[in-house]
Formats: C-alpha cells, structure tokens, sequence
C-alpha cells in the first residue's frame, strides 16, 4: 500500500518522504511546485505536479495507487505573507484542504498525518506551551491550520478517520541531501547564514522591545531529521490503531533572535550583520515546546536538540549546495 506526501517537494515534506522512501514504504508525491522543488523530490518516487485541491489529480493518484495514508504538508507558511494576503492562505491551505481531505475519505483513505503548527497556539499564557493550552491563533496563517484540525475532528467522528496533527514549533537544519530553499526565505536562521554568506548585507530582526531577556523574540528550533522521525512515529502510531491526536514537536528550549545570530558567528566564523525593525504584526513574543507527550505517546526523542549542531548542518547544506536547489535568484535582505 502506498503513503501520499503532499508537498513532498518541500522542506519538511521532502525529508520525511525520504525516510519513508529509505525504510521501503511505497511513497506518492504531489506538489504543485509553487515553493517546493522538483530536485527535492527523491528519485524512485512518484511524483504528480498539481495542486492538492484538484480534485482530479487526486483521484487519479488514488486509481494509480493502493492508498493506506496521507501525510499532508501542503500548504503556505510564513505568518506575515498571511497577514498581508489573508485570502491567498484561506484559499490554498484551507480550501484546497478541504477538497483534499474529501477525495480521500471518499476514496477509504482513513489516516492522516496533519502538519500543523505552534501558531495555533497564538501568544501563549504560558511557556513551554502544552497541548492543552487555549488555541487562540493571532495570525491567519495559524487560524488556517486550526481550521484543519478542526476538520479533521469532525470527519473523525463522523466518517471514523483517523489524524495526528503535529504542530510544529521551528523548523531548522539540514539533512546531507536535503536543506532550506525558499524565495523569498523568511526563517531566521537560512537568513543569518545567507549574511554569513555575504548574500545579504545584514539579518533583519523584527522587534527588539518583546519582554525576553534581550528584547528580541524566542523560539524553539527542531532539526527537521528529528520533525521527519516524528511523522515516521505518527504513522506507525496510526497504523497500529492509535486514537486521533495533536502533539506538539520541538525541543522545549527557546533562543532569541540574537542567541541564534550569536550562535551563527560561531558556526561560521564569520561577521554577521544585523538591523532592527519594528515587530511583524502576528509574532508572539515566546513560543517554546513541552514536547513530553509526543515522548510518551510515541517514543520521540530528538536526536539533534543542540542550536549550534542545527545550525552547522544547514551550514554544511549551503556550502554544498551554494544555489539551493538551482535556482540563481537575487539577494535581498533577509527576515528574522
């Protein structure tokens, strides 16, 4: 039976696609390319460009393939793209979800894996932030991920389908094959190592008046090897009749803005520019994991929990990869 990655071209997706792949599961793609990357996609697995909203395209996956489960990643991410353009994240993460979600259930397709995310979360009360933590979204990039685990709640009492939605606190790091290739890129750390890089003439940092320690904002940073062992677990997890859930994933250790540019100068051993600017509307000041029942629930331990060990496989991906994934595209300053 085969596992349907959607935005398998991605970051996230196309690592985890890759472990799949690696342990012989039969993996299907579809990404329609817009942000992932044909090259990411690894070779022997099938790969279908087309939005996952196309109703068609995904039947045709479903006739093509013996489907047992969906491991969705398909969507857009960057929180202050949503807040600018909120229609374009409703339309493409929860309306082309929605069609997704329904070709699959009508297709007998009963488990999920969800790529979900701490936005849902909005500004915490308290950190680390637990699963039971009130879920009040301050973007619309996070209330289109709650949206989906909303969703997928429903269908699982009304159609038995079964979910596990991972909300992801950051994302980082780099595998030997596979790293972080976005235009524009609005993560921190790719843009503190384009700085190294002399790429960019400084890290722009995004407020520096939050009430943390040094003013700049706090995040949890997850090697996305130890994100894609994760939804390994999850799909096992699934597989042997476990009930639908949402779990957090990070390391439940936040760094600043600043912790993390420091940490880069080290890596790198190189000078590292930086610029303050005002606070993107939608940023919360603190966002850090308790991670401890995706430990107890599925065994998880991130293997790679040290900032700077994170940092340095990102780094080596760049050096060995100085165009991405082959674009040649130009410079322009980097986001925090």
């Amino acid at each position: 039976m085969a596992i349907l990655v959607t935005g398998g071209a991605g970051y996230v997706g196309s690592v985890v696609a890759e472990l799949l792949h690696a342990r012989g599961e039969h993996v299907v793609i579809i990404d329609n390319l817009s942000r992932g990357h044909r090259t990411a996609v690894p070779t022997g697995i099938p790969f279908y460009q087309g939005d996952i909203g196309d109703r068609q395209t995904v039947a045709r996956i479903v006739r093509e393939h013996d489907l047992e489960a969906c491991l969705h990643f398909a969507a857009f991410a960057y929180v202050g793209e949503s807040v600018a353009n909120p229609a374009l994240y409703f339309q493409n993460n929860v309306q082309q979800g929605i069609s997704l979600i329904d070709e699959l259930c009508q297709a007998g397709v009963r488990s999920i894996v969800f790529s979900s995310s701490c936005t849902t979360y909005g500004e915490p009360n308290r950190v680390p932030i637990t699963e039971e933590h009130p879920l009040r979204p301050t973007s619309p990039y996070g209330h289109t991920k709650l949206f989906i685990e909303r969703l997928l709640e429903s269908y699982g009492h009304a159609y038995d389908m079964k979910f596990m939605a991972l909300r992801y606190f950051n994302a980082a790091g780099a595998t030997e094959s596979l790293g972080e290739d976005h235009d524009p890129e609005p993560h921190l750390i790719p843009s503190v190592l384009a700085a190294a890089r002399g790429l960019l003439p400084y890290v722009r940092i995004f407020g520096s008046d939050y009430p943390t320690p040094d003013g700049t904002a706090v995040r949890d940073y997850i090697h996305v090897a130890d994100l894609a062992t994760a939804h390994i677990l999850a799909l096992d997890y699934l597989r042997n009749e476990g009930v639908s859930v949402s779990l957090n994933l990070g390391n439940g250790v936040g760094f600043s803005v600043l912790e993390v540019i420091e940490a880069a100068r080290r890596v790198t051993n190189r000078p590292i520019e930086s610029k303050l600017e005002q606070r993107r509307p939608g940023d919360p000041a603190r966002l850090v994991a308790d991670a401890s029942k995706a430990k107890s629930l599925l065994g998880w331990r991130p293997a790679h929990p040290d900032l700077e060990e994170i940092i340095g496989s990102a780094w080596r991906w760049l050096l060995a990869h100085p165009k991405g994934y082959g674009e040649s595209r130009p410079a322009t300053p980097g986001s925090s």
